[in-house]
C-alpha cells in the first residue's frame, strides 16, 4: 500500500513537473540576405557596395606594397646592406601602422553607412513585422540575427526563418 502510494505520488510529481517546463524554441534569420534580396537595385546600396569594394582594392594595394618592401628588406639582409635594410624596415613599419589607422577608419565608416541602411523605418518596420508573424505562427519564442554581435556560433538550418521570411516579403510587394 505505502509503495503503491509512493509510486502514485511520484508520478503525480514528474506529470505535474514536465507540464511546468516552458520548452523556448528559437529560431535565425539571415537580415543583410533579406536586406540585400530587396535593395540590392538601390542607390545607397549600391554606393555602400562602390566604397566597400574601393576601400578593399586600396587595403590590397597598400598589403601587396608592404609585402615587395619586406621581401626587399630580406634582399637587402641577404646582400648585406644593412643600411638599406633598416631604411626598409622603418618604412615597413610606417607604411604598416598607416594600413591600420586606414582600415580601423574605412571600416568604421562602413559600419555608419550599413547601419544607415539598416535603419530604413519603413522597410525594416515591414520585416519585423513578418518576422513577428512567422515565430508567432510557428512557436517561436525567440528569433536572432545572424548579423548581430557575431555571436550565433552553431544553428540548424531547420530555425532557419530566412526563406519564410523572404516569401512573406515578396508576398506583400
Amino acid at each position: 500500500m505505502k509503495k503503491a502510494l509512493l509510486i502514485a505520488v511520484s508520478l503525480a510529481l514528474f506529470v505535474g513537473g514536465l507540464g511546468a517546463q516552458q520548452i523556448t524554441k528559437f529560431a535565425v534569420v539571415d537580415t543583410a540576405r533579406i536586406y540585400a534580396a530587396f535593395y540590392r537595385d538601390s542607390r545607397n546600396v549600391r554606393d555602400y557596395e562602390a566604397k566597400k569594394t574601393q576601400y578593399q582594392g586600396e587595403i590590397k594595394r597598400m598589403s601587396d606594397e608592404i609585402k615587395k618592401l619586406r621581401q626587399d628588406k630580406v634582399d637587402a639582409d641577404t646582400l648585406g646592406d644593412q643600411t638599406k635594410a633598416a631604411r626598409l624596415e622603418s618604412e615597413i613599419n610606417t607604411k604598416t601602422s598607416f594600413l591600420v589607422e586606414y582600415s580601423r577608419v574605412k571600416n568604421a565608416e562602413l559600419d555608419t553607412l550599413k547601419k544607415k541602411l539598416i535603419t530604413d523605418d519603413d522597410f525594416y518596420s515591414s520585416l519585423y513585422e513578418q518576422i513577428r508573424k512567422i515565430a508567432e505562427s510557428d512557436g517561436y519564442s525567440m528569433v536572432l540575427s545572424l548579423q548581430e554581435d557575431n555571436s550565433i556560433i552553431w544553428y540548424s538550418p531547420t530555425v532557419d526563418l530566412t526563406e519564410k521570411v523572404l516569401r512573406a516579403m515578396t508576398n506583400l510587394q
